[in-house]
């Protein structure tokens, strides 16, 4: 009995910047030692402010789960001012080389309309935001960095309908 009480007490404690539907996301700063953006530079996530967000956090082993989502949001035809896609790489969760992968992505983003790839190099999201590891965590953010939707997993059809119903109903 004592051991539940102490897990519990202990579990509130850890939760103080636990990314939760209806609260502000906590703001973070992912630097050289920590991270960063596609082309070297320090990503902040105050600038998820100012118009609706999808963000994405992904081990790259488990892009699968959320590619249905993906396809979806490269067919969207939404004004930049409005709407981006930031999809920050777990690269702590897989076994590919960073500099490949980092190397591979930052080509991709050229092609994709809309879309921003970040890196975190040391898990450092899952324990600032309390994301599920070695998963794809989804959640979509509406003008005030607001969390108004979020799930990790495998993304199902409904699931992508539902998002993307949200996106748009939030633009």
């Amino acid at each position: 009995m004592l051991q539940k009480i102490i897990f519990i007490l202990l579990s509130f404690m850890f939760m103080g910047n636990a990314v939760e539907v209806g609260h502000v996301l906590p703001k973070v700063i992912l630097d050289k030692a920590n991270g960063g953006t596609a082309d070297d530079k320090v990503w902040n996530s105050k600038i998820l402010k100012g118009k609706v967000h999808t963000l994405l956090y992904m081990d790259p082993d488990k892009r699968s789960d959320s590619q249905i989502l993906l396809d979806a949001l490269a067919k969207l035809n939404i004004d930049n001012h409005k709407y981006s896609t930031v999809a920050i790489i777990n690269l702590a969760a897989t076994w590919m080389p960073n500099s490949i992968l980092q190397s591979k992505l930052k080509e991709k983003q050229k092609e994709l309309n809309n879309m921003e790839y970040v890196f975190d190099k040391t898990k450092f999201l899952v324990k600032k935001w309390h994301l599920k590891d070695d998963a794809s965590n989804v959640m979509i953010l509406d003008k005030n960095s607001k969390v108004i939707y979020q799930k990790s997993g495998k993304l199902s059809t409904k699931d992508v309908e539902k998002i993307l119903q949200i996106i748009s109903k939030t633009i």
